[in-house]
């Protein structure tokens, strides 16, 4: 169990913090834009310009990438699930010009086609669904949880968003890369940093890149000469598929791109993709009951959340060949915005879409929270194992636990993209 877990550390606030978060790389910070881009997908499907300039919002301090290219926005779902699947056309190298992604290393993220399936398919065993309820939740999963419950039990009062859904996700993801204790939140720090070349002096950039590399070397050469059961254990022993049909194991520089990705991605989304379903079965209390009395209800309030409320509302590819949608041609070399968020409520697919129903049929269309199509979400269904057993362990210990309405009311926040709640202030007893 890393000790970091329950430690009264002051780096949870400063780590898993919406407002400090889309500061810390330089964004400005918005309420809720649902309504926005709702009103720009019911006025037209696709549209020329930015997301964030069809918004009116006002210019980034720092953007994403580092040049100009013409760009386009879809906002029906129809588009965006166009686009998420047809990958070679709507390219994920569109984030080889983003100096972050860049830095996290030769990542599955800005890979397209064979390349991409190659890399994929070696790893995505280790994140499948009977994986993730068996080798996840025994070996980090539910210890973890355990441990955050019991912490909660000590208190009267709680803010949910830094006392579980922020705790939960990052000591999971560095305990499967074998990192933990004090490394925990070290890794963290110096990973964000690594990535806010934009916003930050170099040399500080570049030291903190330093710091990744050296922890993550020392966790590699470790499992080299002594395999644990972890995730960078099953790295070293991965054998890649080359275009001949030959095979070879992965390089250092390989397993780092990984492990960098897999920390980043499962100790940020997860918190805020938790703290949003929370809000919302506590905010609409008969809908906790409702889980409380029938627990298969808890997995399909996860799955709302992120239809509901993705924490990240839009993603960028680049148009490789000219294209035409909706009557909007789009030239070879744009960029393009899926403006998730607005896909996510669109009335041709679901009733009632600004509701957060966990009632709704499950024959309804896949939601694109999670994303779809050759990019889908590698650790989604992990992800979706540490909501299940948190959620269902409050709903054990806790049976009268409701939000605080002495404290100050919650927000949704954060940048464009990464958006989740301000705090989740609760009774727990």
């Amino acid at each position: 169990m890393a000790e970091s877990l329950v430690a009264e550390d002051a780096r949870y606030a400063q780590l898993f913090d919406v407002v400090k978060e889309a500061s810390s790389h330089g964004g400005d910070v918005f309420g809720d834009l649902t309504p926005g881009m709702n009103a720009l997908r019911d006025r037209y499907p696709v549209m020329k310009g930015s997301l964030r300039e069809l918004l009116e919002l006002p210019p980034a301090p720092h953007t994403m990438y580092e040049n100009e290219r013409p760009h386009y926005t879809v906002l029906n779902y129809a588009l965006c699930n166009r686009a998420l699947r047809e990958n070679l056309l709507f390219s994920s190298e569109v984030y080889e010009e983003s100096p972050g992604v860049r830095q996290l290393g030769k990542v599955i993220l800005k890979m397209v086609g064979d390349e991409h399936l190659r890399y994929r398919k070696m790893v995505q065993p280790m994140f499948i669904r009977p994986r993730a309820m068996t080798w996840w939740r025994k070996n980090w999963i539910e210890n973890s949880v355990a441990a955050l419950m019991e912490r909660l039990g000590t208190m009267d009062k709680a803010d949910l968003n830094l006392d579980l859904c922020a705790r939960l996700p990052v000591s999971i993801v560095t305990q499967g890369m074998g990192l933990g204790g004090e490394d925990a939140l070290t890794f963290r720090v110096h990973l964000q940093k690594s990535m806010m070349a934009r916003t930050l002096p170099i040399e500080e950039v570049m030291q903190a890149s330093g710091e990744v590399q050296r922890m993550l070397k020392e966790v590699i050469s470790s499992r080299r000469e002594n395999p644990q059961d972890d995730v960078v254990t099953e790295l070293v022993r991965c054998e890649l598929e080359l275009e001949d049909g030959s095979t070879r194991p992965l390089e250092d520089d390989e397993i780092f791109a990984y492990c960098r990705l897999i920390i980043l991605a499962g100790g940020g989304t997860t918190w805020r993709q938790l703290g949003i379903t929370l809000y919302q079965l506590l905010s609409n209390h008969q809908l906790w009951e409702a889980c409380r009395e029938d627990r298969d209800l808890v997995e399909p309030a996860i799955e709302e959340g992120a239809r509901w409320m993705p924490t990240d509302p839009v993603f960028s590819r680049l148009v490789k060949e000219d294209v035409e949608l909706e009557g909007v041609t789009i030239p070879a070399g744009s960029r393009l915005d899926m403006c998730l968020g607005a896909a996510n409520r669109d009335p041709a697919v679901w009733d009632n879409p600004d509701v957060y129903d966990i009632h709704r049929p499950r024959g309804d269309k896949p939601h694109l929270g999670f994303g779809m199509g050759p990019h889908r979400c590698l650790g989604l269904e992990v992800a979706k194992q540490e909501m299940v057993v948190a959620i269902n362990a409050l709903l054990d210990i806790f049976p009268n636990l409701r939000l605080d309405a002495a404290a100050p009311e919650p927000q949704l926040l954060g940048g464009l993209e990464q958006r989740g709640m301000s705090a989740i202030p609760v009774v727990l007893k």
